[in-house]
């Protein structure tokens, strides 16, 4: 019985013993489906980092290599900067050393400027002696010069047996002489009939330099029908006469003086016929009556005129040609295209001195008269007999006026004419006359012609006097051409200064340039480093997380088989 109790006693012993081994191992058993769970959890987790691992490799690896390319250029760029940066330094250096240079040079300029100034003072003075010595000069060979110019024999004297009654052998003493009746005329010019278009104007082009130093000039051709008047004047396309040769002139004066002169150029052309004044640029037609007013300081206009701004040579010779084609012509007995009227073609200089500031307006009036004709040899009637009266009128007050000047009369019949009216203030006081004289050698226009030359010989002798003084203008030439040489010599310091300061300015700006782009280039290396340490540290933690994954596995596979 004490068997069987003591049986029973370890019976219950080991039973709860095995009850306590089944709870231990269903919870050991409970642990190690917790641990398969967690173990394929981790594998899954293991394998997602091992996956990102490898894709992280793979960017690191192909990062790693930009940036390694992009630091060794970066590296590289950074080494030339540096060698230019000590190129840019070297110069800057040179450029600083040589300012003691260019201050002395500053210097001396700045003494040749205040001598330019000076200068300049002087040179306003010698051109203001200059004008007054040029102004002595025209006015010692006449205030009214007289130009004689005969044209050859035309091809129908010549074949009528037509012959010469004028003696060119003193024309270079300005004497012309007539074969019968046998008589001289003395004149400031006598041209031959061999003499052309450029010998005359040679001669004619000082009065032309006037009107640029602020005169007021005219230039006129007086003769009777078919003596050359608008041969001389106009000329042809291919043989140009005064008009055009002034304004080339004028054009070419204006260049040469840009430096020290502004000139506006602009002309206006105008027609005196039957006493009436018509504008020959006018675009339009019109009945309007153009009359003269009176200006400012004795200077005369005509309001409602087309003034035409001139700006190069091409430009005037189109508007001379304008003018031209409007013109009246007509015809006689005497000449099949005998002008009718008076040309008048008034070029208006306003001039600027750009030294001083002083400003002046002058006038340059070339008059292509109206053939100067008596009625009995032109045998005109009805409305060419008014013409010709008109005419004859206009140059009868012309001649009536250069009396008054000659007789230095208190009275200038200006007004008894719209010719003498308009050229009021080109042949008075501070004004410069040329009268070109146009004469026919054949005999049977030898009335005409004495009648020419008698009338050129009354015009000569208005206010003409002997030489006031002789000047030498010797030194005037020596301080013009130490004016040059000064102005030279500073334009040359003033170049070098500036050459100098803008390579000074452009090695600086350089300079500056270089060291931003080296410290932004700095900036960048610093950038690529920081991060190329930041992708290394990133990978450094992944690497570290699967190899810690690897252990943990490798653990967990070894206790498995012991369960």
């Amino acid at each position: 019985m004490d068997k069987i109790n003591k049986m029973d006693t370890q019976y219950e012993l080991l039973n709860k013993k095995i009850h306590q081994d089944c709870r231990s191992l269903s919870a050991t058993m409970e642990q190690l489906q917790a641990m398969d769970i967690a173990f394929d959890h981790f594998k899954l987790k293991f394998l997602t980092n091992d996956q990102t691992v490898g894709s992280i490799s793979s960017r690191y690896e192909v990062d790693k290599k930009k940036w390694t390319e992009a630091i060794s250029n970066l590296q590289e760029k950074v080494k030339l900067m540096k060698s230019d940066y000590c190129q840019l330094s070297l110069e800057a250096h040179e450029c600083v050393d040589s300012i003691p240079e260019l201050n002395k040079m500053v210097f001396a300029i700045q003494e040749l400027v205040k001598q330019c100034e000076d200068l300049k003072v002087k040179y306003n003075e010698e051109m203001k002696e200059r004008k007054k010595l040029f102004n002595e000069l025209q006015e010692s060979k006449g205030n009214i010069r007289v130009f004689c110019r005969c044209r050859p024999l035309n091809k129908d004297e010549i074949s009528a047996g037509c012959t010469t009654v004028l003696d060119f052998g003193a024309a270079k003493d300005g004497i012309l002489t007539t074969i019968m009746p046998k008589k001289q005329f003395r004149f400031d010019r006598v041209y031959t009939p061999k003499d052309d278009q450029v010998d005359v104007f040679a001669d004619a082009s000082s009065m032309v330099t006037s009107v640029l130093d602020g005169y007021n000039v005219c230039i006129f051709a007086y003769g009777p029908t078919g003596a050359g008047k608008t041969f001389t004047m106009e000329g042809t396309e291919l043989n140009r006469g005064v008009n055009y040769r002034t304004l080339e002139l004028l054009f070419d004066l204006r260049k040469k003086r840009s430096d020290t002169f502004s000139y506006d150029i602009s002309v206006s052309v105008l027609e005196v016929y039957n006493e009436q004044i018509r504008d020959l640029l006018a675009t339009s037609s019109t009945t309007k009556r153009l009359e003269i007013r009176q200006g400012s300081k004795g200077s005369h206009h005509v309001p409602g005129v087309v003034e035409a701004k001139l700006e190069n040579v091409k430009e005037a010779w189109d508007v001379l040609q304008a003018g031209s084609k409007a013109r009246a012509v007509g015809s006689n007995n005497v000449n099949k295209h005998s002008s009718r009227s008076h040309c008048i073609l008034c070029i208006m200089v306003m001039a600027k001195n750009l030294l001083n500031g002083e400003c002046t307006k002058s006038k340059l009036c070339l008059v292509d008269l109206a053939a100067s004709e008596r009625l009995p040899k032109t045998d005109v009637q009805g409305e060419r007999l008014k013409e010709t009266q008109n005419i004859n009128l206009s140059l009868s007050a012309l001649g009536t006026v250069i009396s008054a000047l000659a007789a230095k009369s208190r009275h200038i019949p200006y007004r008894n004419s719209k010719l003498t009216h308009l050229l009021e203030d080109s042949l008075g006081d501070d004004s410069k006359a040329l009268m070109f004289l146009q004469i026919s050698p054949s005999d049977k226009d030898l009335d005409e012609t004495l009648s020419s030359l008698n009338f050129a010989t009354r015009v000569r002798g208005v206010v003409l006097g002997s030489g006031k003084m002789q000047v030498d203008t010797s030194e005037l030439q020596k301080t013009k051409a130490m004016l040059e040489e000064l102005e030279g010599q500073i334009e040359l310091k003033t170049s070098m200064q500036n050459q100098s300061e803008k390579q000074i300015s452009q090695l600086s700006e350089k300079l500056k340039i270089k060291e931003e782009t080296c410290r932004k280039q700095e900036e960048k290396m610093k950038e690529l480093e920081k991060k190329l340490k930041s992708a290394g540290t990133e990978l450094s933690y992944a690497s570290s997380a699967v190899e810690g994954t690897r252990v943990a596995k490798k653990g967990h596979s070894r206790s498995g088989p012991g369960a």
